[in-house]
């Protein structure tokens, strides 16, 4: 029965993490047509007022213009304010920035995400604007003075297209400098030249393509056991606080990460206190090895009587895969993520007896788990 229960366990976890998000669409279906329909479900909305909080043609807010384009044009559902529409999307340098991708802005002294845009390539975008000579959706340009300076960074909300990708039904932006608004002017070239955010020195320091997001987070998971015969499935369980950085400074994105890994291991009767360092191309998978603290006489019951085990504590006592293929996107808590991971911790026997399913077991942990995240910058 317990080998039964134990499959029963993997799968129910498997079909946890193959969940869809709920009100959300998967990423990986999306194409560049997508990012033209929300486009030209926003120029829909040209010209209709502005209103705070509105999500009509009566009146519409910058994030009610955003999420009303999406609703229109894919039937999904995003976050409804400024600040959860920048914490939902993926940060991305300004040189990336493709048409249909979003642009935020810190325009009030709380020095937080107060106003977005839909880029729309050329350094266009489309707005709601609450306030200027003329407010609600028009076209604006980022090189005019007052948006270059509010200007706090670009978010994606589709996989990047394809680098020959352009948006080829934008309305020109006319602009008037020191505007927060402007009208729209004559129509542009059939073909833009690619987009280009301004080359403002704040903003370029602020976001350098070598370094990226900063997260920090926290996860808790049970252990079971796997391969023992007897006693109970639960075995402990392994938490995690963690700080992980994005950078490009060797080519592809890349995330390096260095967590505390507090462990009670019940079946060993020890405690555990992993340091380890952690690799991945994103957060879907990570690597990750280190040194371990190992506090208790480590030992297993079995058929046999008690096994006694040494090598607990070593510089490189913990070593293993970490898995979260999904992920849930909240306004103002950060992103969960259920988790699986699959360790192997330094144990040893000293016995002369050969028991290949206790050795195994006293060295190899699996869990399911829970994983919180917020990024910090």
């Amino acid at each position: 029965m317990k080998p039964l229960f134990f499959v029963i366990l993997v799968l129910c976890s498997a079909s946890l993490f193959a969940a869809p998000l709920e009100g959300g669409y998967s990423m990986t279906l999306v194409s560049s047509d997508a990012r033209d329909k929300v486009i030209n479900a926003a120029v829909k909305y040209e010209n209709t007022p502005y209103r705070y909080g509105g999500m009509a043609n009566s009146g519409i807010d910058c994030s009610g213009l955003i999420c009303l384009s999406f609703k229109d044009a894919l039937g999904v559902t995003l976050p409804r304010s400024a600040s959860a529409l920048y914490t939902w999307a993926e940060k991305i340098p300004d040189n990336k920035a493709q048409p249909g991708d979003l642009l935020f802005f810190k325009t009030d002294a709380t020095g937080k995400i107060s106003h977005v845009g839909l880029y729309m390539g050329n350094n266009q975008f489309i707005h709601a604007a609450s306030s200027g000579e003329k407010t609600g959706v028009i076209y604006s340009n980022l090189g005019e003075t007052y948006w270059s300076n509010t200007y706090a960074g670009a978010g994606r909300a589709f996989p990047e297209a394809s680098s020959g990708y352009r948006y080829s039904s934008v309305a020109a932006a006319g602009t008037k400098p020191g505007s927060e608004t402007a009208a729209p002017a004559a129509a542009p070239p059939a073909v833009l030249p690619a987009p280009s955010l301004p080359v403002n020195p704040s903003i370029a320091a602020a976001s350098d393509e070598k370094s990226g997001r900063l997260l920090l987070g926290a996860a808790i998971a049970p252990t079971w056991v796997g391969f023992l015969k007897g006693g109970d499935l639960f075995r402990g369980f392994a938490a995690q606080l963690f700080l992980t950085a994005e950078t490009r400074s060797f080519g592809p994105k890349m995330l390096f990460g260095l967590e505390i890994r507090p462990e009670y291991d019940g079946a060993l009767g020890v405690f555990r206190l992993p340091v380890t360092l952690s690799w991945g191309l994103n957060e879907k998978i990570m690597i990750f090895a280190g040194p371990v603290f190992s506090f208790g006489d480590a030992s297993l019951s079995t058929e046999d009587g008690e096994r006694s085990y040494s090598g607990g504590t070593s510089w490189m006592g913990a070593a293993g895969i970490t898995a979260a293929p999904v992920s849930f996107k909240t306004a103002a808590a950060g992103d969960f993520a259920p988790y699986f991971e699959a360790a192997w911790q330094y144990y040893y026997s000293d016995s002369n007896n050969r028991n290949p399913n206790a050795d195994f077991s006293a060295g190899f942990r699996f869990s399911t788990g829970l994983k919180w995240t917020i990024q910090v910058r």
